[in-house]
């Protein structure tokens, strides 16, 4: 089978098909272990993950592995891959019938794949979402069945495919070679942990600008803030007919007003007091994800979150890998070369981005927010002060901030301070 034939089966025309769930979990854990210092969440982040399964062994572009970790924040940088499944393997009820194990089971699809960047001085991160309708090469990639063969690489295949063509490796892999980033840390997550997040936080209030009504996932909301939780709150970040064109994209934008007001909520003084639902938060992470074995050491996931803790959500920012439509298939989309260079480039020399093409689609500012004041990113580019003489740097002194990087008018996205309306289909 060919990739062009292999595309047809993950079509975005499927209207039944559902989505993997957001992978705003493990961002939301993360942030929760960094701001937390109570007994009750180290005792739950410890149960949880006792109860976590064996860890996956990542295969990298470098052939490397992530150095071990104490706690404390890491050093450096980081760059995580938050890998979210369609597979209905396990997923309870609700998904056990003949149509949904036949839409997709055993590793499934990663209809959702999130890119954490921590920048190296921990003072500004970007959450980068690739479109699972994209085309491109994907590298060779271990098999899936553990026999020590390899999958062939291709020229042109749909990015969600990879999962189930060489499990989360081969997602790092792809990931790898599209950015030029090295990815020592992923995690895989399926449907049920956004349920479970909202519910334990209480529930996560959104904006939304006009109805969203979508008969696919059984979403009927009127306009205005709206509490969700549980299975509403996966209804929400599945649905892509409920929102803007019904497209792939849209959905994205209305992910990142949810990824917003989740990072606020968990973030929240009422919930980081609360000893229960910290307890909760990282029993539903615990209960819903696979790691990379670079995570399965609760070290590992601290030293993160505390590289994360201070990260103002002014200086988080959700970008939506820049793509534009195919040529010869209306319905995918290939990366916008020249954007994506840009992007990539940022991110390899770890410069602060900034959106200068507004939201996506699916999401408009909330007239009725209450302006933030946050200082950005400090840019190395700026001048000396009139009357001042430039100095060389002694060799011992910090190193510069690095200058931020404007991304070009096309590149949409948001930061997690801003609060954000869904606009409705």
């Amino acid at each position: 089978m060919s990739a062009r034939d292999l595309q047809v089966k993950h079509g975005r025309a499927h209207a039944r098909r559902p989505i993997g769930v957001l992978v705003t979990l493990l961002v939301a854990v993360v942030a929760v272990l960094a701001v937390s210092s109570t007994s009750v969440a180290a005792i739950a982040v410890a149960q949880t993950f006792g109860r976590l399964k064996p860890g996956i062994q990542l295969q990298t572009a470098d052939g490397g592995q992530a150095a071990p970790v104490s706690v404390g924040a890491i050093e450096g940088g980081v760059n995580l891959l938050l890998v979210g499944t369609d597979t209905r393997t396990d997923q309870g009820s609700g998904f056990e019938d003949a149509a949904n194990q036949d839409a997709s089971s055993g590793l499934g699809n990663n209809d959702v794949t999130i890119l954490l960047h921590i920048s190296a001085d921990h003072s500004n991160a970007a959450v980068i979402s690739f479109p699972r309708d994209m085309m491109g090469p994907v590298p060779e990639c271990p098999d899936p069945n553990g026999d020590g063969g390899t999958v062939d690489a291709t020229d042109f295949a749909m990015f969600n495919t990879t999962l189930s063509r060489g499990g989360l490796s081969c997602t790092v892999l792809t990931v790898e070679a599209i950015t030029g980033l090295k990815i020592p840390y992923a995690a895989e997550i399926s449907f049920a942990g956004v349920s479970a997040m909202s519910t334990a936080v209480g529930g996560v209030t959104v904006c939304l600008a006009s109805p969203v009504v979508d008969p696919y996932t059984g979403l009927d909301l009127e306009a205005g803030p709206q509490d969700l939780v549980g299975d509403e709150a996966l209804a929400f970040v599945r649905t892509r007919h409920g929102v803007a064109d019904g497209s792939d994209l849209g959905r994205i934008s209305n992910q990142q007003v949810f990824l917003s007001a989740l990072m606020r909520k968990v973030t929240s003084a009422g919930v980081l007091a609360n000893p229960v639902t910290l307890y909760q938060l990282a029993n539903a992470a615990g209960s819903n994800m696979s790691l990379s074995t670079s995570l399965t050491n609760p070290n590992s996931m601290v030293s993160i979150a505390l590289a994360l803790k201070d990260v103002n959500l002014s200086n988080l920012v959700f970008v939506q890998y820049p793509v534009v439509d195919d040529p010869d298939d209306a319905n995918r989309v290939v990366p916008d070369d020249s954007a994506a260079a840009i992007l990539n480039a940022a991110l390899v020399n770890d410069q602060p981005l900034t959106i200068t093409g507004g939201t996506g689609q699916a999401a408009e500012a909330d007239p009725n927010a209450t302006p933030a004041e946050t200082a950005g990113p400090s840019d190395a580019g700026t001048p000396p002060a009139d009357g001042t003489t430039p100095t060389d740097t002694p060799t011992d002194a910090p190193a510069a901030t690095p200058s931020t990087v404007a991304l070009p008018s096309t590149v949409t996205g948001q930061t997690a301070a801003e609060e954000t309306c869904t606009v409705g289909n």
